[in-house]
């Protein structure tokens, strides 16, 4: 898995390559050239178009970024899609201003969003060799960050609802147990990514640490830290998370 990770980051790192194919690594996951230009043609001239033309434009242009685009689709301004051969997205979804949808990787299948889902604004769907996975009708709050690094899985399963600034770590976490060894060149620990099982809501700034699973219709209230698996219907707060109380 360690490995896997430094093949990304050497994607940003590896001077042997040229500008333009570092850049095409990192921002598009692909070396057409025909995608290329469509690519700097919308980021240039449509991404940041405001109002009601910005909308109508993107919502027409910006499924040719991707592998796969449903119906109805809403694209905010200033959207950022990287690796957008790698991302499905449903129908009648809603991605607010801001928002970056990356599904970097060399072997992972990346970003698939499901139907009825909401992206507040600026929230951030960060993959570095990992996968993210969002059911239908899901609801994500503004400025919140999911990331799956080194083959990790991150899952939302239908109707989860994530208030504002959630944070989901489905990545590795540095060992630092040698002081004499940089923490960033120290081994990675994995331990299989997180998944948010259909109808939980997680509150404001509540963070998900690697290798969690919140089971059904859990709730979790705000500014928790969840180190450990929370079961079904259960409500959890405070830092480390516990369980306090039943919903039946």
């Amino acid at each position: 898995m360690a490995e896997k990770l430094q093949k990304v980051n050497r994607m940003i790192t590896d001077d042997a390559t040229s500008f333009l194919q570092r850049y095409q690594n990192i921002v598009l996951g692909t070396r057409r050239i025909c995608y290329l230009i469509k690519y700097e043609f919308i980021t240039l001239f449509i991404t940041p178009i405001p109002g009601a033309l910005g909308l109508a434009l993107r919502k027409w242009l910006y499924p040719r970024l991707l592998q796969a685009c449903g119906k109805g689709v809403i694209f905010g301004k200033d959207v950022v899609i990287r690796h957008g051969l790698k991302i499905r997205i449903g129908s009648k979804v809603v991605i607010d201003d801001g928002c970056v949808l990356d599904a970097r990787g060399d072997h992972n299948r990346g970003i698939v969003i499901g139907d009825r889902v909401i992206l507040g604004r600026h929230t951030v769907l960060g993959c570095k060799d990992g996968d993210i996975t969002i059911g239908d009708n899901v609801g994500i709050g503004t400025f919140s960050m999911l990331h799956a690094v080194g083959g990790n899985q991150l899952v939302l399963e239908d109707s989860v609802l994530l208030a504002p600034y959630v944070y989901l770590v489905g990545g590795g976490t540095h060992t630092y147990s040698d002081p004499s060894i940089p923490i960033t060149e120290q081994e990675l620990v994995y331990k299989g990514g997180i998944t948010l099982q259909r109808n939980c809501w997680l509150g404001a700034r509540v963070t998900v640490l690697d290798g969690i699973s919140i089971g059904r219709d859990a709730v979790v209230g705000a500014g928790a830290v969840v180190t450990e698996n929370i079961p079904e219907f259960a409500i959890a707060v405070g830092v480390p998370a516990k369980v306090v109380k039943q919903r039946k």
